[in-house]
């Protein structure tokens, strides 16, 4: 691909995204002109929590831990500052904080701003937190057992965002039966956030439902934590995204593994993915970002019906296996913003496909490959409708290393369907 062909693709998404910014990279100034706008109250609260938790050495037995990645991100977002100090900090400041020990059938209600450490086993019981849109709610779990039949075990109303950070413990959070609403709220999760909602800490969580494992209405991140997470329906959803930095995420999931869309706003609903360690087996999608999916780090294990899914699919780096029964990676058109593309600059991905008419890079517009190493195994190994450009990267189909992309392309170089150009599509 040609730089300045690149360079309005690249240009064309960042604007239509709308991006609030994060990254587990170096700050642009660009990205902190479009975060000035759209974070300015929150930055000036945080930045001030941020500092009074670097004074402050942690209790309970914990080790002042932040995480961070060493990835840059030159993508389709710029993640420059998609995580703050305070969400990498695998620690809390406990110096204020209230301890809470949860009892049976009495729910806790969270109004304010702080930090709270709870602890203790129970049944029927759900913190439930409804504090102004400007508070910051940090939930520390502390060794947590809670099985519900009916309700969420955490339910966020209202803040403006609530961690939720694990100490050097194990918790365990069930739903055994069918959520009831809360008046024309669906609360379908054992975790379900109508705001941000930020997952991460030095221990374990075991999530376990009958609906969704763990929903989030707006922004949804992951940086640090162990999570093993079991759903009828999906395993993790989102509306606006879904960030990971960090952690180790284990999902077994009745629908899609990650899912993040938003029906009232197409410009939003991506996936970012600068680290951590992914485990994933889903009945439909592995991973599915309406919008877009970028993945820049990490080690990600993908055993699904689809892969992983998006308008705009683009991977810079990491190592991804995928079993597939479907489609591998799949550039669909999930929005109307864009055209579908798929592209891969970098990272190890191999793709391996179950039997059948099946596609291991299906991209409905568009497929790019200029770097990384792909391994693909699979009866067709190419699909896509408008056209594709291979300028870099190692390919190998069938154990046969390839230098172009054919359509429809079978084991060994065979080809078939076109090759054409860009037909005046043109990229997105």
């Amino acid at each position: 691909m040609n730089t300045l062909t690149k360079k309005k693709m690249a240009t064309a998404f960042l604007a239509g995204i709308l991006m609030t910014a994060a990254g587990c990279s170096a700050k642009s100034e660009e990205a902190n002109a479009q975060t000035e706008v759209q974070e300015e109250t929150a930055e000036v609260t945080e930045t001030e929590e941020e500092e009074v938790q670097e004074t402050v050495t942690p209790v309970l037995n914990q080790t002042s831990v932040t995480a961070t990645a060493a990835v840059t991100s030159t993508g389709l977002f710029d993640a420059t500052d998609f995580f703050s100090d305070r969400d990498l900090a695998q620690t809390a400041d406990l110096s204020n904080a209230q301890y809470i020990t949860l009892t049976s059938n009495q729910d806790v209600s969270i109004t304010d701003e702080g930090v709270y450490v709870l602890s203790g086993t129970a049944s029927e019981v759900t913190v439930r937190i409804e504090a102004d849109d400007s508070a910051k709610v940090q939930l520390v779990l502390n060794g947590v057992n809670v099985t519900n039949t009916d309700s969420p075990v955490i339910y966020v109303v209202s803040a403006d965002k609530v961690f939720v950070t694990t100490t050097e413990s194990d918790n365990t959070m069930t739903v055994t039966g069918t959520f009831t609403a809360d008046g024309e709220t669906s609360t379908d999760a054992v975790i379900f956030s109508k705001d941000d909602l930020v997952l991460n800490g030095l221990g374990t969580l075991t999530v376990k439902s009958t609906d969704n494992g763990i929903a989030c209405k707006d922004d949804l991140k992951i940086t640090g934590g162990t999570y093993t997470i079991t759903a009828n329906a999906d395993g993790i959803e989102a509306n606006d995204s879904v960030r990971i930095s960090g952690g180790t995420v284990s999902i077994t999931s009745g629908n899609d593994g990650i899912q993040v869309e938003n029906d009232e706003d197409n410009t939003t609903g991506y996936v970012y993915i600068c680290g951590g360690t992914l485990d994933i087996n889903a009945a439909d999608d592995g991973i599915h970002g309406n919008l877009g999916v970028q993945i820049d780090g990490g080690s990600l294990n993908i055993d699904a019906a689809e892969g992983i899914e998006g308008t705009y699919v683009q991977i810079n780096g990491g190592s991804i296996d995928i079993n597939a029964s479907d489609d591998g990676i799949n550039a669909a058109f999930k929005t109307t913003v864009y055209t579908p593309t798929l592209e891969i600059t970098g990272g190890e991905l191999n793709v391996n496909m179950g039997a059948g008419d099946t596609d291991a890079l299906d991209s409905n517009g568009y497929i790019y490959i200029s770097g990384g190493t792909v391994n693909i195994s699979a009866q067709f190994a190419f699909d896509y409708d408008y056209s594709a450009e291979m300028t870099g990267g190692t390919v190998y189909v069938n154990g046969s290393q390839v230098t172009s992309i054919t359509n429809s392309m079978m084991g060994g170089g065979m080809m078939g369907g076109q090759q054409g150009g860009f037909g005046g599509h043109g990229r997105p």
